[in-house]
C-alpha cells in the first residue's frame, strides 16, 4: 500500500475557502502565510496524515489540484503584496511635501508712477573771447595763467615792440616832449576763465596772433541732446532734473532750442541754464531726465513678480489660490520704472497674492511653500 505524505497540519485546498487563513495569515506575516500561498489550509490535531482517499485523489486527479494551486499561489501572492503596501501613501505624501518650491509673495501697490528717459547733457561755455596781440613785438608781462579767473578789463599781457625794443629810449633823449614807450597792453574783455594759453614771456609775436582763450562765464550751460521724435518732451522754460557723475543733483531751465540738429544723429540741441553753488568743469556729462508718462494711482508689482518669454512678447505672473498651489496668470503690461511695472490687466485686488522670488522655472499649478523673505 502506497502511502502519501502530507504535510503535517495542513490539507489541500480544495476541502475549503482560503480567505479566512489568508487574512489572519497577512495580519501574522508569518509561517502560516507562507503555508498558505503553497496551498494547503490547516486541519485538526487528530487528522490522520495518510489517508487512502486522499491517495485517490491524488492519483486520480493530480493534474486538475497543480492547476488550481498555482492559480490559488498566484492570489495568495497578490494578497500579500497588497498588504505589504498598505503604508506607501504615508510615503507619497512625504514626497509631495518635499517637492513643494519655497516662495515669498506681495501685493500690489496703488501709487503714481513716471516713465521717464534719460539722455546725455554736456556742459560747455557758449561764449569764447579770444585774446589777441595788436602789434609785432616780444611780450614782456605775462599776467595770464591756464585755469585762472579774470575780470573784464584785467591786464593780461604786455608787449613792446620790435622797433622800440631796437632803438631804446633814443628818440626821447632827442626830443624829451615825444612820448615813445612802444609798450602796449592788451585786457581782458570779458570775465571769464582763461581755458588756454599759448604764449609765455619772451615769445615773439605778430600782430592779431592769438595769445590765449578766455570762456565767458556768463555763457556756461549744459546742452542736451535730444532725438527729434522726442522734441514734445521738451518746452522753452521747463525745468530739467541732472545728476551729476558724483551724484550732485541739479535743475537744468530750458533757455533755448538750437535752430538746426545734427545731419548723423538726428538729434536737436537744448540749451540748460543752471545755478551752481561752485564751478563746474567743461565738457562735463551729466545725465537728464525727460517726462515721458506719468499716471496717479495706478496697479503695479516688482519688476521680479513679472516674468516673461524668450521673445519678451508673452508676460505673466504666478498668483496662489490656495497655500500652496500657484497658477500662471497672463498679464498686460504698461508703464515701467526702475523696480516697478504697471498691470493694466487683468484687474488684481489688494488681498491677492503674487509670487515675487521663487517663481522663475515654476509650471503653471505649481504646488509652492510660502517663506518668510
Amino acid at each position: 500500500m502506497k502511502k502519501f505524505f502530507t504535510y503535517p497540519a495542513y490539507t489541500h485546498p480544495g476541502n475549503a475557502s482560503l480567505a479566512g487563513p489568508l487574512f489572519a495569515a497577512c495580519k501574522e506575516g508569518g509561517s502560516s502565510a507562507t503555508h498558505i500561498a503553497m496551498g494547503f489550509k490547516p486541519i485538526a490535531n487528530n487528522a490522520s496524515p495518510f489517508s487512502a482517499a486522499g491517495e485517490e485523489r491524488v492519483s486520480g486527479r493530480s493534474h486538475g489540484r497543480l492547476s488550481l494551486s498555482t492559480l490559488l499561489l498566484l492570489a495568495a501572492a497578490l494578497f500579500l503584496s497588497a498588504c505589504s503596501s498598505a503604508d506607501k501613501p504615508a510615503a507619497d505624501e512625504e514626497v509631495d511635501v518635499k517637492s513643494q518650491t519655497p516662495v515669498t509673495i506681495t501685493t500690489i501697490d496703488q501709487n503714481a508712477m513716471t516713465d521717464y528717459v534719460e539722455m546725455n547733457a554736456t556742459s560747455v561755455f557758449q561764449q569764447k573771447n579770444y585774446v589777441k596781440a595788436n602789434a609785432n613785438g616780444y611780450i614782456e608781462v605775462a599776467n595770464a595763467k591756464p585755469g585762472q579767473m579774470v575780470s573784464k578789463g584785467t591786464t593780461l599781457f604786455t608787449i613792446k615792440t620790435k622797433e622800440a625794443q631796437s632803438i631804446g629810449n633814443s628818440i626821447n633823449i632827442l626830443d624829451t616832449t615825444f612820448k615813445f614807450s612802444g609798450v602796449n597792453k592788451i585786457k581782458a574783455s570779458q570775465h571769464g576763465y582763461i581755458t588756454q594759453l599759448n604764449h609765455q614771456v619772451g615769445d615773439y609775436v605778430q600782430d592779431g596772433e592769438q595769445l590765449a582763450i578766455i570762456s565767458d562765464e556768463s555763457s556756461f550751460a549744459f546742452v542736451l541732446q535730444v532725438p527729434y521724435e522726442y522734441r514734445a518732451l521738451v518746452k522753452l522754460g521747463q525745468d530739467i532734473p541732472l545728476t551729476l557723475p558724483d551724484g550732485e543733483k541739479l535743475t537744468g531751465h530750458v533757455a533755448s532750442l538750437m535752430p538746426a540738429v545734427d545731419t548723423l544723429s538726428q538729434t536737436q540741441g537744448v540749451v540748460l541754464k543752471v545755478n551752481s553753488s561752485h564751478p563746474i568743469p567743461e565738457n562735463l556729462t551729466a545725465r537728464a531726465k525727460l517726462v515721458k508718462t506719468a499716471k496717479q494711482n495706478t496697479v503695479s508689482l516688482p519688476k521680479q513678480a513679472v516674468l516673461a518669454n524668450e521673445t519678451q512678447t508673452e508676460f505673466w505672473v504666478m498668483k496662489l489660490i490656495k497655500d500652496t498651489l500657484a497658477v500662471k496668470v497672463p498679464v498686460t503690461k504698461g508703464i515701467e520704472t526702475s523696480d516697478r511695472v504697471e498691470i493694466l490687466s487683468p484687474q488684481f485686488t489688494a488681498a491677492d497674492r503674487i509670487v515675487v522670488t521663487g517663481n522663475y522655472g515654476l509650471s503653471d499649478t505649481a504646488k509652492v511653500k510660502i517663506v518668510k523673505p
